[in-house]
């Protein structure tokens, strides 16, 4: 009887111990490092085998009879690496000298290190084996309480034949039975554990979906916003498309047919001047279709990048004579600055920088009153986007209307220009820059713009000195990304 209520008393004790680390570890330990754990929950097990020894048995002055095995178990049970069950083996035993230094202490001692060694055994078995952790919890509380019972019946601190005989057939069965019920009470306090951390997972969760809806729900919004936008561009592209077709159309058409149904009628200067005409308006409508299809090429990806010598005083010469009659016509002062150091040819695709310095150009005399325009050649060294190099700049500066701070970021973009009534007063589809824009990207550089409404503006092309060697295969079409 007496063991019974001491079976009883140390499986009430382990269950507080039980309670209160559950307790610690959901108010103190949640929100520590998993090493900090780990070590805590070793230091509470061993504190778990120590407790039964407080209120054991004394079945003599130096023997006391406990369920401190029972911690040893429940470790074997729960921890991933076995050599740890060894140490609270020993650990637990080493509890055991804190109720003196005899030789029951060593016995005691001895025990609980050999059935720490056979707990890290069992420890490695069950995480290799396959069978059911009911038939593994089993096999592991009744191979230790067998190991127990050998190992106090031959160490000799109490006769074997009246061990084996009287106190055997009475602690062997009520310390499995309780090693038992203590597994199965610490499991449903696992269990509940396991249920708060998954619903706390599950509010986390929770949690995060509803941050990354509302980010989507932003990222929609907006992607709505520019497809409104871009829907209303389109809108006011065909409106302008129709305007800027026809009008070279209805030239060509109306002018054809005055010279069809007068043309005996008609002098040679009026001839001459009708054709002039006709060629000038069929040369808009050219130019406004190779427009188009630029930037419906660059669109999908199919424009073809050239890379060749490009010379830049050749080309700046070219420009130079392109300009000189409407520079003379406006007249506006037309000059051009070259810098030091300028080298003689860089690689790129000689037509396509023609293309957006024309484009530059032809926009500084179309918003250029009076003053003067500049094409100004120069080198820097920039860092551009992590990759270190030196670029020549091809500089447009003009002392026209200029541009707005507010307006300067969408001129750039497809059919776009700074207001409605540039559109009307200067007339244009507003591709021009940004198939500049694009132009300059497949030739590995940007374009930057400085202006300010009413005192002009600068629009610079940055080109590399030396492309990427990804460009440098000759002529390969490139993806604008």
């Amino acid at each position: 009887m007496q063991f019974s209520m001491m079976f009883v008393i140390n499986l009430g004790m382990l269950i507080a111990v039980a309670y209160v680390a559950n307790v610690i570890y959901k108010y103190g330990l949640s929100r520590t490092s998993s090493r900090f754990k780990y070590i805590s929950s070793v230091l509470l097990v061993v504190f778990g085998g120590w407790i039964s020894s407080c209120f054991g048995f004394n079945f003599s002055e130096t023997v006391i009879f406990d369920l401190r095995f029972v911690p040893l178990i429940i470790a074997a049970l729960v921890y991933p690496r076995s050599y740890t069950l060894i140490i609270i083996g020993v650990a637990i035993g080493l509890t055991r000298f804190t109720f003196g230094l005899n030789m029951a202490a060593w016995v005691g001692f001895l025990n609980m290190s050999i059935l720490g060694v056979l707990c890290a055994g069992l420890n490695y078995w069950m995480r290799r084996s396959t069978l059911r952790l009911i038939i593994k919890a089993s096999v592991t509380i009744l191979a230790v309480n067998i190991v127990n019972t050998i190992n106090i019946a031959f160490l000799g601190v109490i006769p074997w034949r009246y061990y084996v005989a009287e106190v055997v057939p009475l602690t062997l069965p009520i310390g499995v039975v309780l090693s038992f019920l203590f597994a199965l009470i610490l499991r449903d306090f696992q269990m509940e554990q396991l249920r708060n951390s998954q619903i706390k997972q599950a509010n986390h969760l929770l949690s995060k979906q509803r941050n990354e809806l509302q980010k989507a729900k932003v990222v929609l919004e907006e992607r709505a916003k520019q497809l409104m936008m871009a829907s209303q561009y389109k809108s006011d592209f065909m409106a302008t498309m129709s305007h800027e077709l026809r009008t070279p159309l209805n030239s060509i058409i109306n002018l054809a047919q005055i010279i069809n149904e007068q043309g005996k009628e008609l002098d040679e200067d009026e001839l001459s001047l009708y054709s002039d005409l006709i060629y000038a308006s069929g040369h808009d409508l050219l130019q406004l279709i190779n427009d188009i299809l630029d930037l419906s090429k660059v669109e999908a990806g199919r424009m073809e990048i050239v890379n060749e010598p490009v010379n830049i005083r050749e080309l700046t010469q070219v420009m130079m004579m392109h300009f000189e009659v409407t520079a003379k016509d406006k007249n506006i002062e037309f000059s051009l600055k070259v810098h030091e150091n300028i080298p003689d040819e860089i690689r790129s695709d000689p037509k396509r920088v023609q293309q957006i310095l024309r484009n530059l150009l032809s926009n500084a005399f179309k918003f250029t009153h009076e003053g003067s325009v500049l094409l100004e050649i120069s080198t820097q060294h920039l860092d551009r986007k992590g990759q270190e190099g030196d670029w020549v700049i091809m500089a447009v500066k003009d002392t026209g209307i200029g541009i707005s701070e507010l307006q300067q970021h969408i001129i750039f973009e497809a059919f776009q220009q700074a207001n409605s009534s540039i559109n009307r007063k200067y007339g244009g589809t507003g591709l021009g820059l940004s198939i500049s824009r694009d132009f300059s990207r497949l030739l590995g550089g940007f374009i930057r713009l400085e202006s300010e409404e009413g005192k002009g503006s600068t629009f610079s092309l940055y080109l590399p000195m030396c492309p990427s060697e990804s460009k440098e295969a000759g002529k390969q079409p490139f993806k604008l990304t």
